[in-house]
Order: C-alpha cells, then structure tokens, then sequence
C-alpha cells in the first residue's frame, strides 16, 4: 500500500472526528496557522526564494514564476483571508430544512463536512494556505498536492502549518501534503478513502483527472473569459474595466482573454482602448474589422479559444448582444463574463443567456474570488453545475444529511392507513 493510500486510510478513519470538531476549536487552528506563518516568515521567504532561483534557471514563463513568488504582500492577504474565516459563520449542522412529517415524525435536513478532499493545485504557494484553511473550518480532511516548482515554499509552508495546528487541536494526519508527482496517480486510485478531488490547472489537466479515477471530481478547466463593450456603454468606463479586466493580475484564471466590441461604438472605443493596453505592453490580435481601426496582428480561429495567461487579448467585433453572447457560450469556459452598457434591459438579456458560473455588468471579470465574495478564500473555481459553482468557498465544501426522528413510527401503518402523513391530508 502506498503512502498516500496509507494517509487516506487513516483520514478516512479520522474525518468525523475532525467533522466534529467545534466552532471554537476549528477558529483557534486558524488563528494559531495565522500567527505561525507570519511569526515564520523569514523560513517562508527563503524556501521560496530557492523555488524562484531554480524556476528562473530552467527559464520557466513569467506567469508562472509570477504566481511561484511569495511576497510580504501575499502573506498579507492570505493570512487576512485566514482572520477572515474565522469571521465567517459556522458553516457545519446548519438547518435548512425542517418539516413534521407526520405528528412525532420530525424531518431535519443539514449540512456536514464531505470527508476527506484531495486537492491538486498550481504552483502558488498562496493557494495551500488558503485550501488548507478552508478545509480545516469546513471540519474536512485534505489531501494537498502542489505544483513542483513550489516544492520548497510548500514544504516549508505546510510543516509550519501542520505543526501549529496539531497543537491548537487538529487531529495529527488531518492535513497531508504530498510531495511527488507519482503520488496523483496513487491518489486517483483512493476512491475508497477520498470523497471529492478538486483539480486546479490546465484544461489537459483536470480533463486527465476525470478520466482516470472513481472519485467525484469538481472543478474547472480554463479560464477563457469575456468583456463584452454594448452599444450603450460608457467609454471611459469601458476602457477602465476592459483594462483592469485585462491587466492587474494577467496569470490567473478569472483574467479576461477576449473583447468584443459592438461595432456602433468600436470607431471611438478601440483606438482609446489601444492606447491604454500599449502602456501596460498588452499585444492585441483582431479580426480583420479590428484591424481596420487600430494596428494590431490578425486573430486566429484558435485565439478565440485560447487561455493566454499573458499580456495578451484577443478583440472581435459584433453586430449585436446577442451575437457577443453566441460567441461567449460557444468559445468561453463558463467561467466569468462581462457586459459594459448602460441599458437594463440589455444587461438583463446577457446575464440570463450567458451561461457562465459568473455573468457580470460594469465590474472587472478579476472580481471573481472567493476571497472578494467575502468566502474568506476559495479552494477554486467550479465551471460546473452540480453541487458547487463560481468561486468554492466553505458552502462547497459541505453536503448536507436528512435527519429523521420518530416514536416507534413505522411504514406499515402508513400502509395500511393507520396514520397518515400531513401533506397528503
């Protein structure tokens, strides 16, 4: 037996203990995970820092050693997401349905941890502190498996972690970080033990996870979203979202990759949009009635369907919504999208058609967070719709139970019409 089936075993085995846990207990692990990493920082510091070392020797792109780097500025807002779920309200045995079924026969239905999760996410050191943490408040055991580039950060991140939180009253093995990549495969094979895996990364990616395990798998695979300039939009604040949209973190997955433009505004919107995205060194690729207007490379059929996790977006015109909305159901990943315009109705028309976890109006697509939807985090981003969807805080982390309390009640006599239920009276 490997050893991530040994330690899924023994969460297994572990999981309604740690379920079980108290509010209270589960804060103080949070709080006690939070004064460790910052009273740590400087160990924290210098792992990554061989982390980006060696990502800069094997020329990795920038994006990624981007996302590898684990700054005072990423302590902070992790470490804020962490005093944040301590904030949040008890996510676990909250009633959300509660009928008489019959006199004495009471239906109770709440909500319970999952289990045990297993985790694969990218080379962010940032996101194992804050899929730990929501796993630890949501009462679940975690099986945590990051990128390798960040195999010094994580080690270190994950020891300074664990240790504090055993200490505070976390049962010792509730989190587990594996270490090697042949260790997926173990994991994928765990179906016995783990209750939900949650892949983050590629399209290639989480498409192999799904076919090569029996476990439930909830995530998604890429990040290609949309800002959509109505007819009726406002330039400036156009430019302003479009621009945020594009460019204030280009290597995550709720970046916006393509514009579309109604053509009634794109004479006066493009060229100051251009200008705009040159300043931030943005390469922009167009359809040919793009380039009529401002210099740019021609788009491919393939750039309307690529992830470009750069500085890069691609611009189509369209000759109405409801053609920006074909265009978005057809190439997008149901992830996040936007409408820019000043007419309710034709807001209200896009966000009903477009079938995205998140559909926005007026506001940048990098909204779309779990960590700035108040979640405290999110363990990632669901582009499907069952169970969870949009940014997965601690409701997605939970299921829920029926609950069903009687006196000696039996079927029978409901059969044979000795009692009855109080909704077929």
């Amino acid at each position: 037996m490997s050893i991530i089936h040994e330690q899924a075993k023994v969460m297994k085995s572990l999981s309604p203990m740690i379920a079980n846990l108290s509010l209270e207990v589960r804060n103080q692990i949070l709080l006690a995970i939070h004064d460790a990493l910052i009273n740590n920082k400087e160990r924290i510091f210098e792992a990554n820092e061989l982390d980006l070392k060696k990502a800069r020797e094997d020329k990795l792109d920038d994006p990624v050693i981007k996302r590898l780097k684990f700054s005072e500025e990423k302590l902070k807002d992790v470490t804020g997401g962490l005093k944040g779920l301590i904030k949040l309200p008890d996510p676990l045995y909250v009633t959300s349905l509660e009928r008489e079924l019959s006199e004495g026969l009471k239906l109770v239905r709440k909500t319970c941890a999952i289990g045990v999760i297993g985790v694969i996410f990218e080379s962010r050191p940032d996101a194992l502190i804050q899929i730990a943490g929501l796993c630890i408040k949501s009462g679940n055991a975690a099986i945590l498996k990051g990128g390798s580039e960040a195999y010094n950060s994580n080690k270190v991140i994950f020891e300074i972690m664990n240790e504090a939180a055993v200490k505070a009253g976390l049962p010792e093995g509730g989190i587990f970080l594996a270490s090697t990549r042949s260790e997926i495969a173990d994991l994928l094979e765990c179906n016995e033990y783990v209750d939900l895996l949650i892949p983050r990364g590629s399209n290639a990616f989480v498409q192999y996870i799904m076919n090569n395990t029996q476990i439930p798998v909830m995530g998604h695979a890429d990040g290609i979203c949309h800002v959509y300039a109505d007819k009726d939009a406002d330039i400036d604040l156009a430019v302003k979202v479009i621009v945020d949209s594009k460019t204030q973190y280009v290597s995550v997955c709720n970046a916006t990759e393509t514009l579309l433009v109604h053509k009634d505004i794109s004479k006066e919107l493009l060229p100051i949009l251009n200008e705009e995205l040159l300043k931030k060194n943005v390469t922009v690729v167009g359809s040919r009635e793009v380039m009529d207007i401002i210099s740019c490379e021609e788009a491919s059929e393939e750039d309307w369907k690529t992830e470009y996790l750069d500085y890069k977006i691609s611009i189509k015109l369209v000759g109405s919504v409801d053609e920006a909305i074909e265009h978005i159901n057809k190439y997008g990943s149901h992830h996040t999208d936007c409408i820019v315009t000043k007419c309710d109705e034709t807001a209200d028309h896009f966000m009903r058609y477009v079938d995205s976890a998140g559909v926005y109006r007026n506001c940048s697509t990098r909204f779309a967070d779990g960590f700035r939807y108040g979640f405290g985090a999110e363990v990632g981003v669901s582009t499907g719709k069952l169970h969870a969807r949009g940014p997965v805080g601690l409701e997605g982390l939970v299921t829920y139970k029926y609950m069903l309390t009687g006196d000696g009640h039996i079927v029978a006599d409901f059969a044979e019409g000795k009692k009855t239920f109080i909704h077929d009276r």
